[in-house]
This record gives structure tokens, sequence and C-alpha cells, in this order.
């Protein structure tokens, strides 16, 4: 507390509400930061220099940074003659100089005494030293352990702000700051962090990136453990007051913002991007927060500020929040109508209610959706018509899984399908409407806004697309969808001509001989080649080493953007004619790809866990063999059987346990194959004589079965 006081006193009042100014960029902006040029730590300096003479004096000239030359070798042999003899002044000495200033910090951890500490490629650091201090450190006598904390506190009071080199980012490393007892000492640390400048932040984006995959996953879960602590502490009575240190949580997520940044920027990324979700927050009402973001901004911190650390399933209970309240809306909307213009009240105006034939499904869909357009953000209704039977769900998950069978059958030709990459892609034929491929946004949409998981495979650029921009432009001449992608994207859709074209880049011969090879594309569009120029007179510009690079980055932006705009356009504007909300701008691309098409990541046994039972047990024998079988099954075939089951091989946002899986049992010859209930996750299973004639039934059946699946 007295050191919290201190702190307190030394800043002065204004220090006492911390700032929270976004301190970078999104992550996926982060490749945009200015380039920082080797002297851009020197400018406050300069100006400094500029000044009449008169004005220089009140400023103290540069202390100098003092010289340490112990080697990591020499170190550890002194850890090592400490241990064996219980003599740890050597060591003691080491630590207590080391730890006594940050200035001492940075000399003691420098790689050489003239490193320049002011450029992202290298920090200067002996990262090597550096980690078997740290590493040393917890099986030190308790003495050396609180005179580094010590050491910590002084530095951080005498408020040491970077003049003389970089804020010694090894002191984030200190292993210490695992307790619960240092954690007022690592929060005015983390406070110092984050409030350093955007040029310093920059130098430590690039610099984490340099550390190994275990030491920066350290870092991470230090302060993920940090901030779930402050929010809900096991033991309150060892933190101070909620009231008193506000400022905690937001600089521990500017800091993490830091080394998501770094992960973001790393090819690959150092650690998953979900590695840096807060599962905690998956207990609190995350609802608050959100409309904290909506309405200040970055005026007041909110976790979605900084929506890395939000977990998918934080992300769907936002939108899915988000969601019924703009259904809610709606639906009063139409109600007040009704009232205001005294007609009748139909209870049917509280949902976008979808009446189909089957013989002409895809015509009726998109009449239906066109013509009930100010009726999407309604709660979804399918009924077949001449059909008896009520939607509680089933109906309109099996018009999903019908309308997705139909829209994306090759013979259709909306989409072509790559068995390399196993994905689809929009054809490049062009046509007068497009109003099909707006279908197919509005129906991925709708699945979004109705938790509907689809079996559709598009591949992982088709998201960044669709979130560019995240939220639909007033300008309606505005260009959406033109993703900037690189030949990693293209890699994912036509693997062989991404090949081709990487064999082009790496080829040391003369290209322009040997390639022959213009500034130009050719594609077949309905039995007809037609040729592109990739820019103005392409067709007589001739591919060559030098400008080869250009040609390809040409060549996937006219395949993945420009050859597609109008179909994706379409798409584009038919999902967030749906989903239009700013909760959009939370997702990354590959959570969008989860939230449609669900987790592709399988668990048999906590589905096992979760499974209910109709006319069997969860311990009737043909269960427990069927169980035996299951999850001996290779990945393959388990995904195969879910996929045969539910109509999707992948896992809904919330876990096995959103499925509702069932194993019902039917009275049936024990000759006949398993059969399934595709809109009702139900696996109809005979009650078979023995494990082995289960398990030739059952491969058979999720072998053979063709589409979803449906009877």
């Amino acid at each position: 507390i007295s050191f919290m006081s201190t702190m307190s006193q030394k800043r002065g009042a204004a220090s006492q509400s911390f700032s929270t100014q976004i301190l970078l960029p999104a992550a996926r902006h982060v490749r945009e930061l200015p380039p920082i040029c080797l002297g851009v730590r020197q400018k406050h300096r300069i100006s400094i220099n500029t000044l009449p003479p008169e004005m220089k004096a009140p400023f103290p000239s540069d202390p100098i940074i003092p010289l340490r030359t112990k080697t990591t070798k020499e170190f550890q042999e002194d850890v090592e003659r400490a241990t064996a003899s219980g003599d740890w002044t050597t060591v003691h000495d080491f630590y207590l100089t080391t730890f006594d200033s940050f200035l001492e910090l940075n000399a003691a951890f420098k790689r050489e005494a003239n490193t320049p500490f002011d450029t992202i490629e290298d920090s200067g650091i002996n990262i090597k030293f550096v980690n078997a201090v740290y590493d040393a450190l917890l099986y030190t006598p308790a003495d050396i352990q609180k005179s580094v904390l010590k050491g910590i506190i002084n530095s951080l009071l005498r408020e040491w702000k970077g003049e003389n080199g970089p804020f010694p980012r090894s002191v984030l490393q200190n292993p210490q700051y695992n307790s619960v007892t240092t954690y007022v000492i690592y929060a005015h640390l983390l406070r110092q962090i984050a409030s350093l400048t955007e040029a310093d932040h920059h130098f430590l984006v690039h610099w984490f990136i340099k550390l190994s995959q275990r030491r920066f996953r350290q870092l991470v879960e230090r302060l993920l453990h940090f901030i779930s602590t402050r929010l809900l502490p096991a033991r309150p009575e060892e933190l101070p007051p909620m009231t008193k240190c506000s400022w905690w949580i937001p600089s521990a997520t500017k800091v993490l913002a830091l080394l998501n940044a770094s992960n973001s920027i790393a090819a690959p990324p150092i650690i998953p991007f979900a590695d840096l979700y807060n599962l905690t927050l998956d207990h609190i009402d995350i609802m608050e927060d959100y409309q904290t973001w909506q309405s200040h901004g970055s005026s007041r911190f909110s976790f979605c500020q900084f929506p890395f650390i939000l977990s998918i399933v934080t992300k769907k209970n936002i939108i899915q929040r988000d969601s019924e309240q703009q259904m809610i809306s709606m639906a009063r909307q139409s109600l007040v109508d009704k009232v205001s213009r005294r007609q009748r009240v139909d209870m049917s105006l509280l949902f976008l209610n979808i009446n189909v034939r089957r013989q002409q499904l895809l015509s009726d869909s998109l009449n239906e959706l066109t013509r009930k357009r100010a009726d999407l953000k309604k709660k979804l209704k399918v009924t077949f018509v001449g059909e008896a039977g009520l939607d509680m769900g089933g109906l309109t998950k099996e018009w999903f899984l019908l309308l997705i069978r139909q829209i994306f059958h090759t013979d259709y030709g909306m989409f072509t399908y790559f068995k390399n990459s196993h994905c689809h892609w929009f054809s490049s034929w062009k046509c007068d409407n497009y109003s099909e491929f707006r279908l197919v946004g509005v129906l991925m949409g709708l699945a979004v806004y109705n938790s509907i998981t689809l079996d559709i495979r598009f591949p992982p650029c088709c998201y960044k697309k669709l979130l560019t921009p995240p939220v639909v432009p007033c300008d309606q001449n505005a260009p959406v969808g033109m993703a900037t992608l690189t030949l990693d994207d293209l890699r994912q859709v036509m693997p062989d001509l991404a090949h081709g074209l990487e064999e082009l880049l790496r080829y040391e011969g003369n290209v322009e001989e040997d390639f022959c090879a213009t500034f130009q594309v050719f594609q077949e569009e309905l039995g007809v080649v037609k040729s592109y120029n990739l820019r103005p007179g392409g067709d007589k510009i001739a591919v060559t080493n030098q400008n080869r690079r250009e040609y390809v980055q040409l060549y996937v932006d006219f395949l993945l953007n420009k050859s597609i705009y109008k179909q994706f356009a379409a798409f584009y504007y038919g999902f967030h004619s749906v989903c239009a909300s700013n909760a959009l701008m939370l997702l990354r691309p590959e959570e969008v790809e989860i939230l449609v098409c669900g987790n592709p990541e399988l668990d048999i046994s906590a589905l096992q866990k979760v499974t209910q039972y109709e006319g069997y047990s969860k311990n009737d024998p043909t269960v427990r063999c069927f169980w035996d079988v299951v999850l001996g099954f290779p990945p393959e075939l388990q995904k195969r059987l879910l996929h045969f089951s539910t109509g999707s091989d992948r896992v809904p946002v919330g876990g096995m346990a959103d499925l509702n899986f069932k194993i019902a049992k039917i009275e049936v010859p024990s000759d006949w194959l398993p059969v399934s209930h595709t809109c009702f996750n139900q696996l109809c299973l005979p009650p078979y004589k023995s494990k082995k004639e289960l398990k030739l039934k059952l491969t058979i059946a999720i072998s053979n079965a063709e589409g979803f699946g449906l009877e």
C-alpha cells in the first residue's frame, strides 16, 4: 500500500485516470505501421540541439551507461559454485547491481557496449544471458529475490522513461510476476510500458518476435492470468480494492496488445491466435462491455477495443445477443405499425416466414428472401408447402442443407470445386443478374444470425474478403471484398497454379526468353477462352526477371478479386444485409469461418459425454459397442460419422453440447444399415448382435452416404 501511495504522490493527480487510447492499430493493420528509421528515437534530442544556448542549461547531460562484461557462462558457473558451497555472495552482488536501476539492467544485458538500441531488427540485448539470469532467479535464496523486486520498485519510483536506451523489455520476463504477491509491482511495470510512445511500442513489437515460442507464450500466459485474477480473484483480500486499481486491467490488456501485434506480423505466427483468448471473459456479462464500446469508442476502456482477447464463444454470444435485440426491435416495429393502422395483429409478423415447394426450392427461396428483405432480421421459420408440421428447428436446418446442396452442385455452375484444395470458389462467368450469389450471402448471414452450422467449403481468403470492410460502406460506389491477398491465399484455392507461380519467382534462368509470358491471363468461360490484360497494354509487356513479382501479384489479384468482383459483391451485400452489426468488427476471418461452418477440431469422447438416447441407455450393450467402435475409428471415419448424422463434419462454436446429438433405437432386421435424420442430429441404430456386425454396417453406411444423408 505504501508503495502504491508513493507512486501516486510522485505521479500527481493527472495520472490517476489511466489513458484508454488504443496504443496500436487493430491486429490486422499492424503491417501498416509507419517505418521506423534509425534516428527516430533521436528526434527529441535533435530538437533540443536546435534551441538557443541559454535554453539548454536545464537539460541534464546523458548519463554514461556502465560497462558490464560478465558472460552467460561465467554467470552459470557462479550459480553452480554457490549451489554447491552455499555461499551466494557473488550471485547476490550480481543481482543487486544489475537490478539497481533500469540503466544498470540495460548495461548488464547489452550484447555489445556500442550496439544501438534503435533498430527493429535487433534489440541489442543478449537474450541467452537474460534467459539464464531469470531461469536461475527462482532457485536463489529469498534475500536475492527480494533485492531484485526492491531494485525494480526503486527504478519505477524514479520514473525512468528510457531516454538512454529502450525501456528494458527483459524486465517483463521476470518469473516472479507469476505470484499474486508481486502483482502491485507488476501492475506499475505494465502501466509504465503501456504509456511508452508509439515509436517505443513499435520497437517492442518487433523485438518480441525474436523471443522463442516458449518465452513468448510465458509472457502471454502471465498477462492473461494477471487479468483473470484481477477480474475474479480467488482471494480478494490479497489484492487492493478494485476502486484503487481500476487501471490494472487496461494496462495489462494494452501490453498484451503489443504481443498480439508481434504475433500477427510474425510469419508464421509465433502461437495460434486462440492462445491469446482470455477464457475468463466467457463467464462475465460481456454485453455491458460491448455497449460501452458502442457508446464511447476508445475514450473509455473496453475489452471490445482489443477483440483478440475475446474467445470465439464470447464473440458468438455478443453476436447472438445483438441479433436477438435486432430481432425484437424488428418484431416490435411490425406490431406497432399494425396497431397504428388499426389492423389485425398476426403473430406471424414476429418471424421471417419462408414458404417453399420442394420441387422449386431454389427459385421459391430466392423469391421469398427477395420479397421479404425487410424481415431478414426476424427469427427464421420455414414451411414446406403441402407438408404438415411446425418448424421447431428441424425444418429450418433441412431447408439450409437442401439449398446448399443444390447451389453448390457443380452442374449448377455458380461455384467451381477444386479437388486438390477441397474447396469451392466463385465461377468467373459473366451474367446480367447476380441475385443468386446474393442469395448465398443471405443464407450464410441467416445461418450465423440463427446459429445454424452450414456444410460450406470456402477457402480462408473468402472470409478475409467478407470482412473487407467489416461494415458496409455508406458510399455504394465504394469497392467491397477487394482484400489484399497473396500467393499463400491462392495456394489455398488453386495449389497447382500457386506452385507454378512460385517456380516462376524462383527461376534462375532468363524468364523473358524461357517463359515467353506477357501481363495477360486466359480464362475459360462457358467453353470460350477469353484473355484479360493484367495492366494496360499487358499483352505487349513481357514478364521478365525484374517485373515477375509484380506479374504474380497482379495475377493473384485478378483471380481472387477482379475476375469475380460482381459475383462476390452480390455475395458480400447479401451476407451483410442480415449480419450488419458492429460486432463483425470484433471477428477475425478465421472466426467468421468457424461461426458459419463450425470448428474442424473433433473430439469424439466429448460427443460421447453429451449424447442423448432414445430406446437405449448409455449402458446398453449396443451403445457400448458403438462407442468402442467409433472411438477406435481413424479421424477421417469419425468425421464421416458426424457428417452422416448431422449434415456437417464440423462442431458448433459452443462445442459438442450444442449439437444435441441423439442415438435412437429402431426395431428393424439386423441386416439393415444405420440411418440418420440430419435435421435433428439423430442417428438411428438397429440393435446389432455383435460389435463386429455393428462396425461393418456402420462403416458401410457412413462411407457410402451421399450429400447430407437425408432420408
